[in-house]
Parts: structure tokens; sequence; C-alpha cells
């Protein structure tokens, strides 16, 4: 078995994110050789030497302080994953550095694989329940007291994908407490019964994985891609991550 090409990482944030990187990094084939520690400024400025001839970035900052950190990447040549959620009304402008730069960026509200996989069922759920009578529906999601966004981005994910084919939208619940990773329910409701579906994180590291996993995939590529690009051949399931 030939062993995977070890790759040069440039980490962007240091916060629980990014320090889940960089301990599991090493484990996966990656070296770190660049931690650019953001608290999240706008205002901060990246140089492209900062990067120190990494193969590859990872972002886990601030939504205030994604689009420039990615910026900051492409235009050192330099592919970057970024993990920040709450920025996407800033896709088009990265869309169009990515294509002027020849680079590469791959965003995604959640990097779990069992969450991408959620998805999928959420969306098969909604095709369903649109011919039933009788349920009604509702998202809860629950995360850290520190998390900036809410609803989460990757709630809304799964809003997006139960309205698709459901037809209509789905009320969000949105509880930060403690120090909880991430944990997302559908709640089905009728008059005689409940169901419930639900994705339970128990550790960031499977954000981590899930980072790392596109980190390696994204190399020599060009373009912008999600997720659903790095776990799935191209199929019908629509590309909803951030739009």
């Amino acid at each position: 078995m030939i062993a995977p090409q070890r790759l040069r990482l440039a980490l962007i944030g240091l916060g629980k994110m990014g320090r889940a990187v960089a301990q599991l990094a090493p484990e996966r084939d990656f070296d770190v050789v660049a931690a650019l520690e953001n608290p999240g400024d706008p205002d901060a400025r990246f140089a492209p030497r900062q990067f120190a001839d990494a193969d590859v970035a990872i972002e886990f900052t601030e939504p205030a302080a994604a689009p420039q950190n990615a910026v900051a990447a492409l235009d050192a040549g330099v592919p970057i994953v970024v993990g920040t959620t709450g920025w996407y009304d800033y896709l088009p402008m990265l869309e169009h550095r990515v294509e002027s730069r020849g680079g590469a960026l791959l965003y995604a509200p959640n990097f779990s694989i069992g969450v991408n996989l959620f998805v999928k069922v959420i969306l098969e759920t909604g095709r369903l329940l649109a011919s039933l009578p009788g349920f009604d529906a509702h998202l809860v999601e629950t995360h850290h007291a520190a998390k900036k966004d809410a609803p989460s981005g990757t709630a809304l994910l799964l809003e997006q994908a139960l309205r698709l084919g459901l037809g209509r939208e789905t009320p969000i619940t949105s509880i930060r407490m403690g120090s909880v990773p991430g944990t997302h329910e559908l709640l089905l409701d009728a008059p005689f019964e409940t169901l419930t579906l639900s994705h339970v994180a128990r550790d960031r590291r499977v954000f981590a994985e899930g980072a790392l996993l596109a980190a390696r995939w994204l190399v020599g590529r060009r373009g912008v891609y999600t997720m659903r690009d790095v776990l799935t051949a191209p199929d019908s399931t629509p590309n909803l991550e951030g739009r």
C-alpha cells in the first residue's frame, strides 16, 4: 500500500476548531508549516510570505474575517478550505477571485461526513412528507455558547434541503449552551405519533477530520467546491451549501 503524500498545511485561526485540526493533522499526513492566529479583526491582513510555502490552507475564524482570509490565501497561490460560516454574501466576490487567480476554494457549513449524509436523508424526508398530510416539521440545533451565528450554517443547509423536498419553510430553533460541539434534530409531529431524526457530533475532531479530507482533495484542483464534491460523484442532489 502506497503511503499518502505528506502535505504542508497553513492554519488560519487557532480557536477550538483550529486547535482540533492542528492536533489531528500529523496523524493524517499533514505538516503544519504556518499557524496564523486571527482574533477575527476584519482589518487584519496576511502577507503571502506568511503562508510559508504551504500546499493548502484551512480557515476557521469569524464571519467578518473569513472572506479576506480566503483572498489572502488565493493571492498567495494557496488553495483554501473555509470552515467559517455566516459570510456567504461575499461568495460571488470570492468566486470571481478564484477565477481570476486560477485558484481553488472549498467551503462548507459542516465537514462531518455524517452531516452531509444527513442532508440527503432530510431532502428525501421532505419529499415523502410533501405527499403525507398531518405532519408538522421543526428543526432544532444546539451548539456551544461561544458560537456566533444562529441559526448555524448547518441548520440553514438542512432547512434548505427540507424545503426543497417539502415545498415550504420549516422553523428553526437555535440553542446556545455549554460546550456542545453540535446537535441537529428534525422533529416531525402528527396527532398520534412523533418522529425524530438527529445527528450528534460527539467530538470536534469529526469536523477536523472532514476539513483535512477536503484539504487533501482540493490540492491540484481549480475552482469553487463544497463537501458534496468531495464525498459524492456527480448526481441529482442539489448543491445547497451557502446558497
